[in-house]
């Protein structure tokens, strides 16, 4: 169950990355200030999943109690 909980969140955290990234661009070349508006909502959603996936993962793992 951790082995999948991590490669689920190793991609979440990937497309928080390349939605990071997208926004940067468009914020860099001027672009639609709706679409960096989009872009931020995304990319804290995103976040958020991605931190309760990491605690999940963790908890799932063991979290480093004694075995």
């Amino acid at each position: 169950m951790s082995t999948i909980l991590t490669y689920i969140t190793l991609i979440v955290m990937g497309l928080v990355a390349i939605v990071l990234i997208r926004g940067l661009i468009n914020m860099a070349k001027g672009g639609n200030g709706n679409k960096s508006n989009q872009l931020m909502q995304m990319r804290i959603v995103l976040q958020a999943a991605a931190i309760v996936l990491i605690m999940l993962t963790l908890w799932f793992a063991g979290g480093g109690r004694p075995a």
